[in-house]
């Protein structure tokens, strides 16, 4: 290693869960590339061999036992480059969030997690054990510490005992999921802690989608100043080369605004959603609104046009706007509408309940039966031809139980269930700036299911410009009614919105996962119990 020129690469990849081998053999042609550009260390990941987050496959000795296994067979292709990767390692019968710092073939240490997240989307002190020792490792003439996520968040974590250690670079590897938000304050964070400290920080974070999480990347590098030198892509597999001597080079692309960050995680998340579980194509139900044609470009942008389809299914109650709008959309966007009208489906449902119905007044039973057939024929397309079907439910839909069990909630993939409608808007304006696909009609008319005469969500819902704040509040913020009301909230609106939300949460419950967007997702994120006679409202 040359006395006064680090190189460094960063090596921004796709993990798959449990894909041991996969991972594997992208490691080392990862190595690979480090080594034929001379770098002097490679950094992976956190938990790169297994995938992040393993979850309960953490509790399967054989996981763990192949994991270490991998392990050996990457350290085995290392040369003359210092490699750090995120692994599983465990000691005493003891599991630990671990990196192993290998060198010339041989795993010439590791560093176990110190600090174990456990909010939010994180569980790590379900699994693994804290680690003790901040340690520094000396290799040549580099002096460096290894530390994993969150353990350079926090003033008085192993960074500083690293710092009086005599590390002179510190490596973190991560695997921080998306938010609103989360890319600005991670930058911030690490700089304060590389310009606190007066040394080099290399981030290097995971990137991809699992599940309901999206990994963004956006690792980098950023010297004792605490002045960014470089910082790796948003949203997709970045190789992120620096020569720490050099000046002038390059910062990195330009950063994203909030809008094109969302959008961008949401076109992640569906896209490895569908290809990590072994999927190509998707159907989706498209109604003419505005939710719909949402989920429909996303998917388009994730997939393709030719693994899409989208099937409008009309009623007695869907109006010629809504046909000739979701047809006018699908022209835009070159993907195939199928038409299957629900109607005479429907009056035979109505017929054979009609004995058990005699006196009752009609109510939602009968609205709910179309989304319950529509349900069921996007369910017959999926079973007869293999496609993912992708619902298409927003947030403050999902909150306050504005969406039908077994209808239009069926499916396999809720991808905007984390997005409130207000920013459904701000996405479908922004996916339209960069070419005109949604119809202005659609951008423009007032919501509404199409379930009976004349119906709009208002009817239902208070305004969404009303009803989105209130749900940030109580759903992302847990702050109770008295405090809102306290803050400018209409008591009556707010009162009102809490009870939906809390009525609501056994329907949840039973819904596809979905891309996690904001700070506070359901699921995951938020784990109410179901049976819950706590009430927020007036005294």
């Amino acid at each position: 290693m040359k006395k006064d020129n680090l190189k460094i690469a960063l090596a921004q990849i796709n993990c798959t869960v449990g894909d041991l081998h996969g991972n594997r053999d992208k490691i080392i042609s990862y190595v690979r590339m480090a080594e034929e550009l001379g770098a002097d260390v490679v950094s992976f990941p956190e938990l790169a061999i297994t995938g992040y987050p393993a979850e309960d496959l953490l509790y399967k000795n054989k996981f763990i036992e192949d994991n270490l296994k991998i392990l050996k067979e990457i350290a085995s292709r290392v040369g003359n480059v210092i490699c750090i990767v995120g692994f599983v390692d465990k000691k005493a019968g003891k599991l630990y969030n671990a990196a192993a710092i290998i060198y010339k073939g041989k795993i010439i240490g590791s560093y176990h997690k110190m600090l174990l997240p456990n909010y939010s989307v994180f569980d790590e002190k379900r699994y693994f054990s804290r680690g003790q020792k901040p340690v520094v490792f000396k290799i040549g003439k580099l002096v460096f510490g290894v530390n994993i996520c969150e353990d350079i968040w926090h003033d008085d974590g192993p960074l500083k005992e690293q710092v009086k250690k005599g590390a002179r670079f510190i490596f973190n590897i991560n695997a921080s999921p998306y938010h609103m938000g989360k890319i600005k304050m991670r930058k911030r964070i690490i700089c304060q802690q590389a310009k606190k400290n007066k040394l080099p920080i290399a981030y290097t974070n995971l990137v991809g989608a699992q599940d309901e999480l999206v990994f963004d990347g956006n690792s980098m590098v950023v010297d004792q100043n605490g002045k960014i030198i470089s910082f790796a892509s948003s949203f997709k597999e970045d190789f992120l080369f620096v020569d720490t001597q050099e000046e002038n080079q390059p910062v990195g692309i330009k950063a994203m605004g909030e809008i094109e960050e969302v959008y961008s995680a949401l076109v992640l998340g569906l896209k490895d959603y569908v290809h990590k579980n072994g999927f190509s194509k998707v159907v989706l139900g498209l109604s003419g609104g505005i939710d719909s044609a949402l989920v429909l470009v996303l998917a388009v942008d994730a997939l393709g046009k030719d693994n899409v389809k989208a099937v409008f299914m009309p009623s007695r109650y869907s109006s010629q706007e809504s046909e000739i709008d979701a047809r006018a959309l699908c022209e835009n966007a070159g993907v195939e509408l199928l038409n299957i009208p629900i109607e005479h489906i429907y009056k035979m449902c109505l017929m054979a309940l009609e004995p058990h119905f005699t006196g009752m007044p009609k109510n939602i039973a009968e609205e709910n039966l179309q989304a319950r057939i529509r349900g069921n024929m996007l369910m017959a397309l999926s079973n007869k031809f293999g496609y993912l079907v992708v619902t298409t439910g927003n947030k403050s839909e999902m909150s306050t139980g504005y969406a039908t069990l077994y209808g239009d909630m069926a499916g396999g993939f809720a991808l905007i269930k984390d997005v409130p409608k207000v920013l459904v808007y701000k996405l479908a304006y922004y996916r339209n700036s960069l070419s005109a696909v949604i119809p202005d009609r659609i951008l423009t008319k007032e919501p509404t299911a199409e379930l009976k005469p004349n119906q709009k969500d208002s009817d239902t819902l208070p305004v969404y410009e009303e009803l989105d704040p209130v749900l940030k509040a109580y759903v992302e913020e847990d702050r109770d009614l008295e405090e809102m009301i306290k803050s400018g909230f209409d008591a009556q609106v707010a009162s009102r919105v809490i009870s939906m939300v809390d009525k609501s949460e056994y329907k949840r419950r039973q819904s596809p996962p979905g891309v996690k967007i904001t700070p506070k997702a359901f699921g995951r994120d938020r784990r109410m119990p179901i049976t819950n006679k706590y009430k927020e409202g007036l005294k």
